[in-house]
């Protein structure tokens, strides 16, 4: 019965902000993030599991399967998740001025703020805590990217100029925590600053595992979203100096020349292709994942065994995940040298 109440009172309240959302409705994609945002404040990434677009008009029967699915679980950082709509929302409101959109972007940004550890990083999730979701995630950018929009926030730039200036300081200060984790999770080995690994754990600092497949490692994909982070820091410290000295020194050390990974015809496999490592004497690349104490590039698949060729791994992984990459080239041909220009 108390269920039944409860269904009866979402159906009731979508009916009222459908007749109503009619006359008010201005932003299909801000009107739809408003549907699915947290109780939290924050945002899922998928709907019915699965990865979906804003830019659909959803129906009366969807809509109450929305409410009910964002009554039950946790909001994430992932996969841009929460730091996407807050920017859209507040594009939204500077161009139609509905206070609905700055009020559900200013309740995004205060999750963020609340879901910062003491340490200064961002769990994957929150509050789900389970498993790896309470590690502090570098992984795919996801704290790099909060700390994107609370700087924003803090600077008045990017469009966040209209939020409520009461959350400038608590955001700067959150930035300057952030910065102070980053800082303090920078792998060293042998005495020596390197880059850092997709995730650690919330508690000792060190470097995690996640998916079966994200062994602790030194990234190099995730490592260059870091050091640029550090560049754009006004005023930057000693430490974040040496940081992002390091790191360029750590992405030119383990650079992989005279190979590129190419997709050749595969058929009767299921993409119709197969990804391969062959040599090209102009080419240069990166692994994702680079072994701690050795440097050595390797590769895994979902058992979680460590291998050292692409062709060690079954299909699925091979050619699913991005192992190797360019991801640091610009950082070094041409914002690094910029950026040591002036701060030698």
């Amino acid at each position: 019965m108390k269920s039944y109440k409860s269904l009866s009172k979402i159906i009731f309240c979508l009916v009222i902000c459908f007749f109503f959302g009619q006359v008010h409705a201005q932003d299909l994609q801000a009107d739809n993030m408003l549907l699915f945002q947290r109780d939290c404040g924050g945002w899922y990434k998928q709907f019915r599991a699965k990865a979906f677009n804003y830019n659909v008009e959803f129906s009366a029967t969807e809509k109450v399967e929305i409410a009910i699915e964002v009554k039950k679980g946790a909001a994430t950082i992932d996969n841009e998740a929460t730091t996407r709509e807050i920017k859209y929302l507040v594009k939204a409101y500077k161009k139609y001025n509905n206070p609905k959109y700055l009020d559900a972007a200013e309740n995004g940004i205060r999750y963020l703020l609340k879901a910062q550890y003491k340490n200064g990083g961002w769990p994957q999730y929150y509050p789900d805590k389970s498993n790896y979701r309470a590690e502090i995630t570098f992984n795919d950018n996801a704290m790099l990217n909060v700390m994107k929009v609370l700087q924003d926030v803090n600077l008045k730039q990017n469009d966040f100029d209209v939020v409520d200036s009461v959350l400038a300081e608590p955001c700067g200060r959150a930035v300057k925590q952030g910065i102070d984790c980053i800082l303090k999770t920078q792998i060293i080995v042998n005495g020596k600053l390197t880059a850092w690994c997709q995730q650690y754990d919330e508690i000792t600092l060190q470097p995690a595992k996640a998916r079966a497949y994200e062994l602790p490692s030194i990234t190099s994909s995730e490592s260059v979203g870091l050091v640029e982070f550090l560049m754009i820091q006004p005023n930057p410290s000693k430490e974040i100096k040496a940081a992002v000295n390091a790191a360029v020194e750590w992405l030119q050390t383990v650079k992989i020349e005279g190979y590129r990974v190419v997709n050749v015809p595969a058929p009767g496999t299921p993409k119709g292709r197969n990804r391969q490592l062959v040599s090209d004497s102009s080419s240069t690349i990166w692994a994702r994942y680079y072994e701690i104490e050795t440097n050595r590039p390797f590769v895994c698949d979902r058992d979680g065994i460590k291998k050292y060729s692409l062709q060690e791994i079954g299909y699925e992984r091979r050619n699913g995940y991005a192992w190797y990459g360019t991801w640091p080239l610009r950082l070094l041909e041409k914002k690094y040298p910029d950026w040591l220009k002036n701060n030698k």
